[in-house]
């Protein structure tokens, strides 16, 4: 097209109106190419997915009396646990490994000694979480609860009748027609199936707000055994809950923070021993909690596996993907013990969000991502200061990044969850303007000068 226009640019007024004149023009064959190519057009922009824009998102910052230095929890520990010091000292060795600080938060229930796991209590710690994040999320976007046309809530530990969407309903008085959503027992990475559900709605509901709720109601979690393995997510979980605005609305991209990229889900259920790795039950005295496997890491390493096989070729550029196929091919026909060749994942995203379950966690898929310190470090800080908030804990880092000024337009991020059942989910989200600092209404607005902090390997209680 440059070549023909630089050649008709030459020609002179003589030349060009001969041209036009030998130009046989049939109407006919004009108007039928006119319209075949009218046809393809919109058959074209009608498939093409629609954009799914991350409008914003809030999050709950718990108050200060909720805050549990590691002085009071290991005092409230012995004193419920009087009977069973054992319990009290393996509390005491996870919580000074665990990479928590001094300011994480419990609810109001499990101040008391000992805890009231009620259904009251679990309904009010529900909505005090629930209601702030979307308070003020409201606030931030200026968006009314009648305009929101579909919503999800996603808690695993705490699923009451009627269920915590339509709490929410009733709460905000949303409209009669909203296509509403509650997904319980889906683990910490229930923030991400949440986000897909709500991408697979906004496909199908054209010019449509999403409102995606991720929380985890820690008070009926409580567990007052001597089981090890169910000992552990007293000393990691905290209070914390999200609440994401999501639009297909093309108005909003001038707006949004993010576009929505990819989610990969990975489910490996069908393994008995990937099912029961994070299980609740009862102990043998019949007292219920949430037990942890020992082989959690192995399992979780790979769901990894399985999953960063399925977003690789989404995201990698070529040169990694060629590597990785002669590494894979080198392998099966010349020499099985070759090293594996895992791919260079900093070359496809300039953050990452891996969901802050545990020290060992975010350790591990550090070491199998060949990570530095700083690509794992909002998901530290984020452990350090608000402990594991579940399904939340994603937005609690992506915020900490954004609080940092580290967040450019065009900057690509990778969330990264697991769950139980078991689960490992992606979803990578493209930055759609700079995010100026301060960020309004992030919990890191007091502190994130102070950070990042050393953690230490042991803290000495």
């Amino acid at each position: 097209m440059a070549a023909i226009i630089l050649q008709v640019v030459q020609l002179g007024p003589d030349e060009l109106l001969s041209l036009w004149n030998s130009v046989e023009l049939d109407l006919i064959q004009v108007l039928c190419s006119s319209f075949l190519i009218i046809i393809i057009s919109t058959v074209y922009f009608m498939m093409k997915p629609r954009t799914i824009y991350l409008v914003e998102y809030a999050l709950y910052k718990p108050p200060v009396t909720c805050r549990v230095p590691f002085s009071t929890f290991m005092e409230h520990s012995r004193l419920n646990n009087m009977n069973d010091p054992k319990s009290v000292e393996f509390q005491m060795r996870i919580l000074e490994r665990s990479g928590l600080g001094e300011e994480t938060c419990l609810p109001p229930a499990n101040h008391y000694i000992p805890p009231v796991p009620t259904m009251e209590a679990s309904r009010a710690e529900a909505e005090l979480v629930i209601f702030s994040s979307v308070d003020a999320l409201l606030k931030k976007t200026g968006i009314k609860p009648k305009d929101i046309d579909i919503l999800i809530v996603n808690c695993s530990m705490f699923s009451p009748t009627p269920s915590m969407s339509a709490m929410v309903v009733n709460k905000y008085k949303m409209r009669s027609n909203i296509r509403s959503f509650n997904l319980s027992g889906m683990g910490c990475s229930a923030g991400l199936i949440s986000i897909d559900l709500a991408r697979d709605l906004l496909q199908v509901h054209p010019n449509s707000h999403a409102l995606v709720i991720s929380t985890e109601t820690i008070t009926p979690s409580y567990y007052s055994g001597k089981q090890r393995s169910m000992l552990l997510p007293n000393c990691l979980f905290r209070m914390g809950g999200a609440a994401i605005l999501l639009s297909n609305r093309r108005r909003d991209r001038y707006r949004a923070k993010y576009n929505l990229v990819h989610v990969v889900r990975t489910h490996k259920g069908a393994d008995d021993k990937a099912f029961k790795c994070v299980y609740e039950e009862e102990d043998p005295e019949g007292i219920r909690g949430v037990s942890l496997s020992k082989d959690l890491m192995a399992i979780a390493g790979d769901a990894l596996k399985s999953n960063i096989t399925t977003i690789g070729p989404l995201v990698l550029p070529a040169s990694e993907q060629l590597l990785f196929l002669f590494t894979l091919i080198g392998r099966k026909v010349f020499n099985p013990k070759w090293k594996p060749y895992i791919p260079d994942f900093k070359q496809a995203f300039e953050h990452f969000c891996i969901h802050a379950g545990g020290r060992a966690v975010i350790d591990e898929l550090q070491k199998n991502l060949q990570l530095s310190a700083e690509h794992v470090e909002a998901s530290r800080m984020t452990l350090h200061r608000f402990g594991n908030t579940s399904s939340s804990s994603l937005w609690y880092e992506l915020s900490y990044i954004e609080a940092k000024g580290r967040m450019r337009k065009g900057d690509r991020v990778w969330q990264i969850a697991f769950g139980s059942g078991f689960k490992c989910n992606s979803a990578v989200w493209k930055c759609n303007r700079t995010i100026k600092t301060p960020v309004e209404g992030s919990p890191w607005l007091d502190c994130v000068h102070r950070y990042p902090v050393h953690i230490p390997e042991i803290v000495k209680l």
